[in-house]
Protein backbone atom coordinates (compact mmCIF):
# COMPACT_ATOMS: atom_id res chain seq x y z
CA UNK A 1 0.00 0.00 0.00
CA UNK A 2 1.39 3.40 -0.94
CA UNK A 3 2.18 5.69 1.94
CA UNK A 4 0.27 8.93 1.76
CA UNK A 5 2.04 11.93 3.20
CA UNK A 6 -0.94 14.28 2.95
CA UNK A 7 -2.95 12.41 5.59
CA UNK A 8 -2.93 12.35 9.37
CA UNK A 9 -0.11 9.93 10.37
CA UNK A 10 -2.20 8.66 13.30
CA UNK A 11 -5.36 8.00 11.31
CA UNK A 12 -4.53 4.33 10.76
CA UNK A 13 -4.53 3.84 14.52
CA UNK A 14 -8.21 4.69 14.51
CA UNK A 15 -9.11 2.74 11.38
CA UNK A 16 -9.73 5.84 9.28
CA UNK A 17 -7.96 4.50 6.21
CA UNK A 18 -8.99 1.41 4.36
CA UNK A 19 -6.48 -1.38 4.54
CA UNK A 20 -6.12 -3.54 1.48
CA UNK A 21 -5.36 -7.22 1.34
CA UNK A 22 -1.93 -8.42 0.32
CA UNK A 23 -3.48 -9.71 -2.90
CA UNK A 24 -5.00 -6.30 -3.69
CA UNK A 25 -1.72 -4.52 -2.91
CA UNK A 26 0.10 -6.96 -5.21
CA UNK A 27 -2.46 -6.40 -7.99
CA UNK A 28 -2.08 -2.64 -7.66
CA UNK A 29 1.72 -2.88 -7.90
CA UNK A 30 1.75 -5.38 -10.76
CA UNK A 31 -1.09 -4.12 -12.95
CA UNK A 32 -3.00 -1.05 -11.80
CA UNK A 33 0.09 1.16 -11.95
CA UNK A 34 0.73 0.25 -15.59
CA UNK A 35 -1.13 3.28 -17.05
CA UNK A 36 1.15 5.52 -14.96
CA UNK A 37 4.18 3.55 -16.08
CA UNK A 38 3.14 3.92 -19.72
CA UNK A 39 2.80 7.69 -19.25
CA UNK A 40 6.22 7.88 -17.57
CA UNK A 41 7.87 5.86 -20.35
CA UNK A 42 6.21 8.13 -22.90
CA UNK A 43 7.66 11.19 -21.17
CA UNK A 44 11.03 9.47 -21.03
CA UNK A 45 11.30 8.21 -24.62
CA UNK A 46 8.54 9.26 -26.98
CA UNK A 47 9.79 12.61 -28.31
CA UNK A 48 13.37 11.42 -28.82
CA UNK A 49 12.28 8.15 -30.39
CA UNK A 50 9.84 9.78 -32.80
CA UNK A 51 12.36 12.44 -33.80
CA UNK A 52 14.94 9.77 -34.53
CA UNK A 53 12.54 7.61 -36.52
CA UNK A 54 11.02 10.52 -38.43
CA UNK A 55 14.52 11.36 -39.61
CA UNK A 56 14.94 7.94 -41.21
CA UNK A 57 14.22 7.41 -44.87
CA UNK A 58 12.38 4.12 -44.50
CA UNK A 59 8.83 2.98 -45.31
CA UNK A 60 6.07 3.76 -42.77
CA UNK A 61 5.59 0.08 -41.87
CA UNK A 62 9.30 -0.19 -41.06
CA UNK A 63 9.00 2.93 -38.88
CA UNK A 64 6.09 1.41 -36.93
CA UNK A 65 8.04 -1.83 -36.41
CA UNK A 66 11.09 0.18 -35.33
CA UNK A 67 8.98 2.11 -32.76
CA UNK A 68 7.66 -1.16 -31.36
CA UNK A 69 11.12 -2.77 -31.27
CA UNK A 70 12.75 0.23 -29.63
CA UNK A 71 10.01 0.49 -27.01
CA UNK A 72 9.91 -3.22 -26.18
CA UNK A 73 13.71 -3.46 -26.04
CA UNK A 74 13.91 -0.38 -23.84
CA UNK A 75 11.34 -1.75 -21.39
CA UNK A 76 13.04 -5.14 -21.24
CA UNK A 77 16.43 -3.49 -20.66
CA UNK A 78 14.97 -1.37 -17.85
CA UNK A 79 13.42 -4.40 -16.18
CA UNK A 80 16.66 -6.37 -16.46
CA UNK A 81 18.75 -3.46 -15.19
CA UNK A 82 16.44 -2.63 -12.30
CA UNK A 83 16.78 -5.94 -10.47
CA UNK A 84 19.69 -7.68 -8.79
CA UNK A 85 21.16 -10.26 -11.15
CA UNK A 86 19.60 -13.28 -9.41
CA UNK A 87 16.16 -11.70 -9.50
CA UNK A 88 16.73 -10.49 -13.07
CA UNK A 89 17.75 -13.98 -14.19
CA UNK A 90 14.63 -15.51 -12.64
CA UNK A 91 12.39 -12.77 -14.06
CA UNK A 92 13.77 -13.11 -17.59
CA UNK A 93 13.58 -16.91 -17.46
CA UNK A 94 9.94 -16.68 -16.31
CA UNK A 95 9.19 -14.07 -18.96
CA UNK A 96 10.68 -16.30 -21.67
CA UNK A 97 8.56 -19.24 -20.48
CA UNK A 98 5.43 -17.08 -20.49
CA UNK A 99 6.28 -15.91 -24.01
CA UNK A 100 6.77 -19.54 -25.02
CA UNK A 101 3.39 -20.56 -23.61
CA UNK A 102 1.65 -17.57 -25.19
CA UNK A 103 3.20 -18.17 -28.61
CA UNK A 104 2.48 -21.90 -28.39
CA UNK A 105 -1.13 -21.12 -27.49
CA UNK A 106 -1.37 -18.84 -30.51
CA UNK A 107 0.24 -21.36 -32.86
CA UNK A 108 -1.98 -24.27 -31.82
CA UNK A 109 -5.08 -22.19 -30.97
CA UNK A 110 -5.14 -23.59 -27.46
CA UNK A 111 -4.89 -22.29 -23.87
CA UNK A 112 -2.30 -24.47 -22.13
CA UNK A 113 -3.03 -23.02 -18.71
CA UNK A 114 -6.74 -23.77 -19.13
CA UNK A 115 -5.98 -27.30 -20.38
CA UNK A 116 -3.63 -27.83 -17.43
CA UNK A 117 -6.26 -26.59 -14.99
CA UNK A 118 -8.91 -28.85 -16.56
CA UNK A 119 -6.61 -31.85 -16.27
CA UNK A 120 -5.97 -31.11 -12.59
CA UNK A 121 -9.70 -30.95 -11.94
CA UNK A 122 -9.81 -34.57 -13.07
CA UNK A 123 -7.67 -35.61 -10.09
CA UNK A 124 -10.37 -36.37 -7.50
CA UNK A 125 -9.84 -36.33 -3.74
CA UNK A 126 -12.08 -39.39 -3.35
CA UNK A 127 -9.52 -41.50 -5.25
CA UNK A 128 -6.97 -41.15 -2.43
CA UNK A 129 -6.92 -42.45 1.13
CA UNK A 130 -6.09 -39.11 2.78
CA UNK A 131 -5.44 -35.42 2.12
CA UNK A 132 -1.67 -35.81 2.22
CA UNK A 133 -1.63 -38.52 -0.44
CA UNK A 134 -4.07 -36.51 -2.55
CA UNK A 135 -1.94 -33.37 -2.33
CA UNK A 136 1.23 -35.28 -3.23
CA UNK A 137 -0.51 -36.89 -6.22
CA UNK A 138 -1.88 -33.54 -7.31
CA UNK A 139 1.57 -31.93 -7.15
CA UNK A 140 3.12 -34.82 -9.07
CA UNK A 141 0.45 -34.68 -11.77
CA UNK A 142 0.70 -30.89 -11.94
CA UNK A 143 4.39 -31.21 -12.84
CA UNK A 144 4.15 -34.33 -15.01
CA UNK A 145 1.29 -32.99 -17.16
CA UNK A 146 3.77 -30.78 -19.01
CA UNK A 147 5.56 -33.95 -20.22
CA UNK A 148 2.42 -35.79 -21.44
CA UNK A 149 1.78 -35.67 -25.21
CA UNK A 150 -1.34 -33.64 -25.94
CA UNK A 151 -3.66 -34.14 -28.93
CA UNK A 152 -4.16 -30.36 -29.19
CA UNK A 153 -0.40 -29.99 -29.73
CA UNK A 154 -0.23 -32.57 -32.50
CA UNK A 155 0.93 -35.20 -29.95
CA UNK A 156 3.78 -33.01 -28.65
CA UNK A 157 4.24 -32.57 -24.93
CA UNK A 158 3.54 -29.01 -23.76
CA UNK A 159 7.20 -28.62 -22.75
CA UNK A 160 8.40 -29.83 -26.18
CA UNK A 161 6.01 -27.48 -27.98
CA UNK A 162 7.15 -24.56 -25.82
CA UNK A 163 10.85 -25.39 -26.33
CA UNK A 164 10.26 -25.69 -30.07
CA UNK A 165 8.60 -22.28 -30.07
CA UNK A 166 11.31 -20.65 -27.97
CA UNK A 167 14.09 -22.08 -30.11
CA UNK A 168 12.72 -20.16 -33.09
CA UNK A 169 13.63 -16.97 -31.18
CA UNK A 170 16.89 -18.20 -29.65
CA UNK A 171 15.32 -18.28 -26.19
CA UNK A 172 16.07 -21.83 -25.14
CA UNK A 173 18.57 -22.56 -22.40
Amino acid sequence: MEERTDLDPNAELFGLYDKVSEEEAENRQLYEKNPGRVAALGDLWYDTMIAEIDGMDIPEEAKRRMIFSMTANGVLDMISDSAPSDVGLEATFSFDMFLGVSLTNKRFKVDLFKEHRNALIGVKRDDFPDDSTYEMALEEFEESWWEIPQPLLEKRTPNDAIRETLSKYGLTE
